[in-house]
Parts: structure tokens; sequence; C-alpha cells
């Protein structure tokens, strides 16, 4: 796909990033619903002028949560002709059962970059970013008691992506992955429950959508739901992929692929997802574990996370390869990371008869991906979609993977952005530059 990389320096209302924010043009129309992109990626996304918002401009310019700031700063993404830039916001305001963070460390993923790109319709403008660390400064009006007990001002939380409400049918059913009101709110209006955004231009009041919670942000605020408590022991900025890359990967391996010790698992995209899914594998027992991609250095990394084997898929054939590892008979499991009509198909032709196919990576919308029917209903091959974790259920267990060592953050983030340059970390990420995950460090 073509596409235009533009700086830009513009004037505070507008802070331009030090390095010149990059603008991402995508060149094809975005029409369709992706493959397993869920209701967020639909076409239905509002406008600016389709939120109402029931907070009058005096009420937004006098509120400041207790002794702090009535302002903040986060970085705005508008249409994909146009640079990311920060605006100055009024403090967020939070609302019943939810949480005002003082934001650490934003993560920096690839789907905030298909949003940037037009690959995936989202309401804008937004901020950008939704895996993050940081600290409580303030509970909404009237939240829940418990809440407040197990998220104290003060205490250092993860921010997960899928940010569950705690009621619907599927979360009722502890299927927070699910969650109606994050689809049919957040990714498909840019709002959260209530309807409305929380994020207001300090210039002229006008609302701004949320991408999750809008994590390149100062601050942000997070239904309680989609919080976890931060250990004292583990760092703000590493941290902060616990939320998306290591959520994601967790609710890949536990419950669509459901490893097991003895399984033989590939990857194919070996990003900030990807090869989160490689530590992952291993620590669940996985006996193979094959890493594919088009990077030796990426490949190389690979390696020192948990990959008992390595495929260039541009110097051999990878489905071919992987059964060679494998004795001709493919994988128990094949994961698909990187949301390609090409590395779709490799995936499914990658198991073994009975196998998992397990597709994670998100697309251009009107991509669309090919499949042998025939073997697929005779060898009983399984297709599955993951979007990610159960925030209330597994955000607890892979913070404590993460504490005791098991899945090694320090390995997982590869490279660290101030937040000036976050427009920089997402022209590395676009150019493929960034080995691992990178992650923006705000405070």
């Amino acid at each position: 796909m073509a596409f235009l990389l533009r700086k830009s320096i513009t004037k505070l209302s507008s802070t331009p990033f030090r390095s010149g924010a990059a603008a991402i043009r995508g060149i094809s129309s975005a029409t369709n619903a992706p493959i397993g992109g869920g209701a967020g990626d639909r076409s239905d996304a509002k406008s600016v002028s389709d939120v109402s918002s029931s907070l009058a401009y005096s009420s937004l310019a006098s509120y400041n949560f207790s002794g702090g700031s009535s302002y903040m700063r986060g970085v705005m993404f508008t249409e994909p002709s146009q640079p990311l830039r920060i605006e100055e916001f009024h403090m967020p305001r939070p609302k019943a059962n939810e949480v005002l963070v003082k934001t650490k460390a934003c993560g920096v993923c690839h789907s905030d970059l298909h949003v940037i790109k037009g690959e995936l319709l989202f309401p804008s403008p937004c901020v950008i970013g939704h895996e993050i660390t940081g600290e409580v400064v303030e509970h909404g009006p009237h939240t829940d008691r418990k809440i407040t007990q197990r998220f104290p001002i003060g205490s250092h939380v993860v921010g997960a992506f899928i940010m569950p409400c705690g009621s619907c049918s599927f979360c009722s059913k502890g299927q927070d992955d699910l969650c109606e009101d994050f689809f049919a709110y957040n990714r498909a209006k840019g709002t959260l429950y209530d309807g409305e955004t929380r994020l207001f231009l300090r210039s002229n009041a006008k609302p701004v959508f949320m991408y999750s919670m809008g994590g390149l942000a100062e601050y942000c605020v997070v239904p309680a739901h989609g919080l976890a408590a931060l250990p004292d022991s583990l760092p703000y900025s590493e941290s902060a992929i616990l939320g998306c890359a290591v959520f994601t990967a967790y609710g890949a391996m536990t419950h669509a692929a459901e490893v097991r010790g003895g399984d033989t698992v590939a990857v194919i995209g070996i990003g900030g997802v990807g090869s989160s899914c490689l530590q992952i594998a291993r620590a669940f027992g996985a006996s193979v574990v094959v890493a594919v991609d088009i990077s030796d250095e990426k490949l190389q990394n690979a390696k020192l996370v948990g990959a008992t084997h390595t495929i260039n898929a541009l110097q051999e054939d990878a489905v071919e390869k992987i059964k060679e590892i494998t004795g001709g008979v493919g994988v128990d499991i094949a994961v698909e990371a990187l949301g390609k009509p090409r590395t779709f198909l490799q995936c499914t032709q990658s198991v073994r008869d009975g196998g998992k196919a397990v597709m994670i990576g998100l697309a251009d919308s009107s991509a669309r991906g090919e499949v042998d029917i025939n073997r697929l209903v005779r060898r009983q091959v399984k297709i599955i979609g993951s979007y990610g974790a159960r925030a209330r259920q597994d955000l607890p267990k892979l913070i404590k993977l993460a504490e005791t060592g098991t899945f090694n953050l320090t390995a997982a983030v590869s490279r660290k952005y101030d937040f000036e340059d976050a427009g920089k970390a997402y022209e590395d990420l676009n150019k493929g530059s960034i080995i691992g995950r990178a992650v923006v460090d705000i405070a």
C-alpha cells in the first residue's frame, strides 16, 4: 500500500512535536468491516457533531481534580491527511465507577497506526493510545466503594485497552473481551458508556473522541473494570505494554488457542504482540515455538524471547518449513499477528489436521482472507478470532507473570520515546524499524 509521510510544524494551541509529527496518509479506501475487526471497526463511525455534551463550557473551565491542574495535553489525530499534534484539553472528568489516571507511559501499537493511516474507521478527531500505566488521582462521583478501596488515590495501575462495562450479557458471564458497551460505544462511537466523551479542547470546548481511554495524554479517564493494580516492583514504562501487547497475546493463548504443555506453536508476524505470544507460549509449556517474519533482526530477537525455531518468509516457504520442523504434520496452533491476507492464508495452512488457526492481527478494512473450505470441513481445522484478554480476570494474572519474571518486560520493550516525540514513534512503527514494542514516557 502506498503512503506519504509528511512533516508539519504547528503553532501552540497545537504544540508541535520536536521531531515534526508524522502524518501517514492511506491511499486506498476503507469502507468494509475487516476480518475479526469487531463492531469498533464498522463504517458507522460518527462525526464530532453527532456527540452531544451535557457539560457547559463554564463547568469545564472550572473543573480540576483535588489540588490539580485544570488543563492537560494530549496527542490528537484529526484525519489521515493531517499530522498528529499535541493539543491542550480541559482536565477529563470521571463519572460514576470511572477513575482519573495521571498517565505515566503509553505503548505504541499498530491498532493506533491503522487509525492514523485511515485503514480502520474511527471517529475523529480523537486522542489515540490505549495501553497505559499511571497513578490514580481521582474517582468519579458515586463510584462504588469497592472500587475506591481497590484503587485508592495514589495507587499505581495498568489500563487494558478492552475496558469492560461489567454489566452487559457478556460481562455477566465473564467474557469481558466481548463487552457489548465497549464495542457499541467506544469502538463504534469513540465515547464511554453513557455515550459521551471525556475529552474537550481547551481552546473552544469542542468534544474529542477517545480510542479506548485516549491514553496518549497526561491524564485519562478509565472505567474501573479496565484497571488492575500495578505493584511497586514493576516499572511504569515497561509495564504499559501489559494493557495491549501482552493482554492480546495472553487472551489468544489462553482463551482462543488454549495452549497446553507439549503443544507446537507457530507465530506469524513478530512485532510487539507476536513477540509477546512467543513468551507466553513458552511460559505455558509449548515444546516447539516457531517465529515467522521477514526481518532478520526481529527473528534474532525472537530467539531471545522464546522461539525455538525461526523462519524468514522472504527466504523460505513458511508453510513448508513449519511442516518440516513438525515432521510433516503442521503445528497444533498457528497465530497470525500481522493482519494481512497472505499471512492469514499461511496461518490456516500451517496447522495440522484438527489444529487451531488463531487470528489476532487487525487488517485494512477492505482486506479479505482466503481459506481452503474442503480442508477446513474434512480435517476439522478451527479458525478462531481473538481480540484480547478479559480485563477483570486476566490482567492481574499477566501482571503476576511479569512480577515473577515469567514474562520478561525488559526484553519485550525495545525503544522509548518522550511525549513530544510520539509522532516519531508512529513514523518508526510504520517503517517497521521498531523491534518488539515501543513505549512513550509521559510523566
